[in-house]
């Protein structure tokens, strides 16, 4: 699988454990067909994260390869996700059910700005 590939399918993964509530409650939908019938607990999210984490770091190696045109846009997203991931990875599972895993305003601001300046600093 294509760095990029590797890239979205983390992205996805990312947002299906962190709109889990929504998705299977309201929309009976299922994005983890291991979870089927069982809900999510610490076990199976730590293997979710596991998987989704060897997505980001085989991915981070594209990110490096990409034309600067691209590189900055892509990286601001991993950093993103990243920060996003660590959130669920310290988030137990019973905070995943109730709530929408979020990254706050001013995060956003300070990965943007951190992004700005690993791309400029040409650290990716």
């Amino acid at each position: 699988m294509s760095a990029k590939s590797l890239l979205g399918s983390a992205f996805q993964k990312v947002n299906f454990l962190r709109d889990l509530k929504e998705d299977s409650e309201e929309l009976n939908r299922v994005y983890f067909p291991h979870l089927e019938g069982l809900g999510l607990s610490e076990e199976n999210k730590a293997e979710i994260i596991a998987e989704i984490q060897d997505d980001f770091d085989a991915a981070h190696l594209g990110i490096k390869n990409l034309p600067d045109s691209a590189k900055f846009g892509v990286y601001t997203a991993y950093k993103y996700y990243s920060r996003l991931l660590s959130k669920l990875v310290k988030s137990g599972v019973e905070d995943i059910k109730a709530n929408r895993i979020r990254v706050s305003n001013p995060m956003k601001f300070a990965l943007l700005t951190k992004s700005y300046f690993d791309y400029k600093m040409k650290k990716i």
